[in-house]
C-alpha cells in the first residue's frame, strides 16, 4: 500500500488577493509610457531616485492622507531587529526622508523623480488593487510660487508627449489656506470634538459640489440629506449665515479664472491667510500663462480640490481626463483623475526639526496607462514592431536560425529563433500564439537554393474578418512567399515601412 503521507502537496498557484500579474503587450505598454513620462521629467531637469519598498514605519505612519497609525492602511511587520518596517504607502514619505538623510550634500532646490511600486493595505476591488505603479516628481527646499506653478506646465508637457490633446485634460486647483479662512469665517475654528467633526462633515460636503450641486451641498451643511434611495446622511449642522459663507466658495467658479478669483477675495474678505492664499492663485495662473499659454488655458479653479486635509499646506491641483470611456458597467462616463499633488510644507519637518518648503506632484501610472488603452493614436503611436519568428526544421541547423534571427535584429526588427523541441507544425501554432506577424522558414530545400520560405501569419487572421471567395482573397494575398536569403532584410523593411 503507498504511504499517502510521501505524496507531494500541490499548491494552488494564486495571486495574492488585491495583486494582480501584468504581462504582454500591456507590460510593454506601461514600461514605454514610463520611459516617455521619464525623458520628459528629466528635460526638465529633475534627477532621478529609486527608494527602498520598505521604510521605518516611524517615517511613513504620520503622514499618511488616510491615517495616523502606521498599521492601518499599510503592511508592516517585525524585522529581525524587532523594529516595525511597512511597505511603502506613497513615494513622498521616502523622499522626505532621503532629504533629511542627505540634505547637507543635495542642491537647493532639490528637484527628483520617481517612478516604482506603492503598496496600500486596503479593501480590493474591481480596479481597485493593493499594488500599483507611481510616478512622482517633487522640488524640495523652495517655497516660492515658481515650483507649483511648474506642474501644470510639466503635465502638459507630459499629456502631450503621450499623445492626449489639450481639450482632453483639465487641471483643477485649489488652495488649503483659502478653504481654512472660509471655514474660519464660519466659525468653524477650534480643536474641541464637535466643531472638528462639524467642519468634517462640511468638508466632504464641499467635496460632493460637482455631484450634488450647491442644494445638495446646502443641505448637508444643514441638517442633512435624503439621496434618491431613502437613506438619510446627517449635516453639519451650522447656522444659514454660516453655510452662506461656505457656499459663496463653494460657488465661486466664474465664467473664467478673473472672475472666479474676483469672487474668492470676496469670500475671504476679513481673513488675511485667505487673502494672501487668493494672490497665490492669481500669480500662478499669470506664470503659467507667461510660460505654456496653451497649460493655462487648461487651469481651472475648483474649490472640493483639498485633498490630504492633514498633508497639504497651500496650493493643491488634480489633473483629470475629460473624454468618455466606459466603465465597468458598460456605462459611458468622464474617465476623471490621474493625477494630483500640491504644497507640503510640513512632511520633512519631523526629521529636520525645522519646516523645509515643498511641492510635488504623483502621476497615478496604472490609471493613465488604462485611459491611454482605450485611446486608438496612443496606441497606434506606441505599437510595439511585429515579432518574427525563425523556426528551426532541422537540430542539425540550429545554429544557422539563430545566427539569421541576430542578423534580423542587428538591421533592427524584432525576432527570435524557436528554442523548443516540436516540430514545424506546433513552431507555427507557437508563432501564432505569440501573435507573431510572419514565420521563416528554412527547409532542406531552401538551403539548397539559397532562399528563405517566408509566411505571412496575419493572412490568416485577416481572413477571418473578410467575406470575399476565401481562393480569390488567398490568391490576391499569398500566404507563403519565396525569398532570396541575402534579400531577406530588403523585404523586411518594405513590409514594415
Amino acid at each position: 500500500m503507498a504511504d499517502d503521507s510521501k505524496k507531494t502537496q500541490k499548491i494552488k498557484p494564486r495571486t495574492a488577493r488585491g495583486f494582480r500579474d501584468i504581462t504582454g503587450e500591456s507590460l510593454r505598454m506601461r514600461e514605454r509610457m514610463i520611459g516617455t513620462l521619464r525623458e520628459v521629467f528629466e528635460n526638465f531637469g529633475f534627477e532621478g531616485l529609486e527608494t527602498p519598498a520598505f521604510e521605518y514605519s516611524e517615517a511613513i505612519g504620520k503622514f499618511l492622507p488616510d491615517t495616523d497609525r502606521p498599521d492601518n492602511g499599510v503592511f508592516s511587520l517585525t524585522d529581525d531587529a524587532e523594529e516595525l518596517i511597512s511597505l511603502r504607502y506613497d513615494l513622498t514619505a521616502p523622499l522626505a526622508r532621503y532629504y533629511a538623510a542627505n540634505e547637507m550634500f543635495l542642491p537647493k532646490p532639490y528637484r527628483r523623480f520617481q517612478t516604482g511600486s506603492v503598496f496600500r493595505n486596503e479593501k480590493p476591488g474591481p480596479g481597485r488593487f493593493r499594488e500599483f505603479r507611481q510616478f512622482d516628481a517633487d522640488t524640495v527646499g523652495t517655497a516660492d510660487l515658481s515650483a507649483d506653478a511648474e506642474w501644470s506646465i510639466l503635465l502638459h508637457a507630459a499629456f502631450q508627449a503621450l499623445n492626449i490633446q489639450s481639450q482632453d485634460y483639465l487641471i483643477k486647483i485649489g488652495h488649503r489656506k483659502i478653504m481654512d479662512a472660509v471655514t474660519e469665517k464660519a466659525g468653524l475654528t477650534g480643536d474641541n470634538t464637535e466643531t472638528a467633526n462639524r467642519r468634517g462633515i462640511a468638508l466632504r460636503a464641499v467635496d460632493k459640489m460637482d455631484r450634488l450641486g450647491a442644494d445638495g451641498v446646502r443641505a448637508l451643511l444643514g441638517a442633512g440629506r435624503k439621496d434618491s434611495s431613502g437613506d438619510f446622511t446627517k449635516g453639519a449642522g451650522l447656522e444659514p449665515q454660516a453655510i452662506d459663507t461656505i457656499l459663496d466658495y463653494v460657488t465661486s467658479r466664474g465664467k473664467n479664472n478673473e472672475e472666479t478669483i474676483a469672487n474668492l477675495r470676496r469670500a475671504v474678505t476679513g481673513v488675511n491667510t485667505g487673502s494672501e492664499a487668493v494672490d497665490d492663485l492669481s500669480r500662478l495662473l499669470d506664470l503659467v500663462a507667461e510660460a505654456e499659454p496653451q497649460a493655462a488655458e487648461q487651469i481651472m479653479f475648483c474649490p472640493s480640490v483639498v485633498r490630504g486635509l492633514g498633508y497639504y499646506t497651500g496650493i493643491v491641483l488634480e489633473a483629470e481626463l475629460t473624454f468618455e470611456v466606459p466603465n465597468e458597467k458598460g456605462e459611458i462616463v468622464t474617465f476623471g483623475s490621474v493625477a494630483g499633488g500640491g504644497r507640503y510644507d510640513g512632511l520633512i519637518t519631523r526629521f529636520t526639526g525645522r519646516e523645509i518648503p515643498a511641492t510635488g506632484v504623483s502621476i497615478g501610472a496604472d490609471r493613465l496607462l488604462t485611459a491611454l488603452l482605450t485611446r486608438a493614436e496612443y496606441q497606434n503611436a506606441s505599437a510595439t514592431q511585429p515579432l518574427i519568428v525563425v523556426c528551426v526544421t532541422d537540430r542539425a541547423y540550429t545554429g544557422r536560425s539563430l545566427a539569421l534571427a541576430a542578423r534580423l535584429r542587428n538591421a533592427g526588427f524584432r525576432a527570435e529563433a524557436y528554442a523548443g523541441e516540436a516540430g514545424l507544425k506546433a513552431q507555427l501554432k507557437y508563432a501564432d500564439k505569440r501573435g507573431a506577424a510572419f514565420a521563416i522558414i528554412e527547409g532542406e530545400d531552401e538551403r539548397a537554393q539559397g532562399t528563405l520560405a517566408v509566411k505571412d501569419l496575419r493572412i490568416g487572421a485577416a481572413f477571418a474578418e473578410q467575406t470575399a471567395d476565401r481562393e480569390e482573397w488567398k490568391q490576391q494575398n499569398p500566404a507563403q512567399v519565396t525569398v532570396a536569403a541575402n534579400a531577406l532584410i530588403e523585404y523586411f523593411r518594405e513590409k514594415f515601412q
